[in-house]
């Protein structure tokens, strides 16, 4: 299944998130694909609203991962743009997290594409410029289903 919605505005980009979260199943892993400022982090704060997380959600670029138990589903929530090698993952024990009953959303996808399972969410985020600057072509690819 491949779906792109258009969004105009931060807020848009944000509801679509919010959309994603209350709709994820336990054990879902979204590869979260797109350049620097194109809304990776208002889309996954959207996800954490949806699942009924109240507490500020922000990327964990230095942390690599973040946990938020509060909502109806565990949220791991991964930012691996400063991973330089998927041994380093290991390290941190992602199968746990990847293969776990929460929802696991890791941002910068792409870098790590050998440890993403084959049946993951992959949502790409796009800027056009010519389309405004808040424009945003977002991209859901599932083979699940």
């Amino acid at each position: 299944m491949k779906k792109i919605t258009e969004t105009f505005s931060p807020e848009e980009t944000f509801a679509l998130g919010e959309k994603t979260g209350r709709e994820a199943e336990p054990g879902s892993l979204i590869a979260l694909i797109g350049d620097l400022g194109v809304g990776k982090t208002v889309f996954t704060q959207g996800v954490a609203a949806g699942l009924g997380i109240t507490e500020p959600v922000s990327s964990p670029t230095f942390t690599i991962l973040q946990i938020y138990e509060e909502g109806r589903l565990p949220f791991y929530h991964f930012d691996v743009y400063r991973i330089g090698d998927p041994q380093e993952m290991e390290e941190i024990g992602y199968e746990d997290y990847f293969f776990g009953e929460g929802l696991c959303m890791v941002e910068w996808a792409n870098l790590i594409e050998e440890l993403l399972p084959r049946d993951c969410t992959r949502i790409t985020i796009e800027k056009d410029p010519d389309r405004g600057f808040d424009y945003r072509r977002i991209t859901v690819e599932s083979l699940a289903e």
